[in-house]
């Protein structure tokens, strides 16, 4: 009985679920936090946080692999020029399911920043991080792995932003434009 109970843990704890990604980070050169959505509560409080994306920079950013199991964690990653990119799952998570949705981030990022995936321009682009990574992920579900659907949705969901939330540049950009068709007429 004692055995049998034991293997229906075992099976339960394999049983396959929706909730794939536990977090999604960008971290810079220097191993610091540019982004970092975690979906459930494995690491808590910030500290805790903070000290796991250190670790898995200190493990990764030397290596030329892609996967790494670190703290009972799936974690693939990908780097480009000063930025790195992760996708962790629960150790038993599908590789390939992580890699889809990293790959997914980083060709969103590519189209939308122009091919150019470094920190200042991430970092200038914000608002469309966000938006994109909740259109690839929601609550740890996969939602979207097609790149062109994700930047199509971002460039729907930033067109309808209301005037009180454009920024000071969008609202010139915006004035400018009526102007010179008003002067073109």
């Amino acid at each position: 009985a004692r055995a049998f109970r034991t293997e229906a843990m075992f099976i339960s704890l394999q049983e396959p679920s929706l909730y794939t990604v536990k977090a999604i980070l960008i971290l810079d050169n220097d191993g610091d936090r540019l982004f970092a959505k975690y979906y459930d509560d494995t690491y808590p409080s910030v500290k805790e946080q903070k000290a796991f994306e250190k670790n898995i920079f200190n493990k990764t950013h030397r290596t030329d692999s892609e996967i790494a199991l670190l703290e009972g964690l799936t974690v693939v990653y990908k780097s480009s020029i000063d930025l790195y990119f992760y996708v962790i799952g629960s150790s038993y998570e599908n590789e390939l399911m992580l890699m889809t949705v990293l790959n997914c981030l980083f060709d969103s990022l590519s189209q939308m920043l122009r091919k150019n995936v470094e920190k200042r321009a991430l970092l200038e682009n914000m608002e469309g991080l966000f938006l994109a990574v909740d259109e690839i992920v929601d609550g740890g579900v996969i939602l979207e792995s097609d790149p062109q659907q994700v930047v199509h949705r971002v460039a729907l969901r930033g067109e309808d932003v209301p005037l009180t939330e454009q920024t000071v540049s969008q609202v010139l950009q915006s004035a400018k434009e009526q102007i010179k068709w008003s002067l073109l007429r």
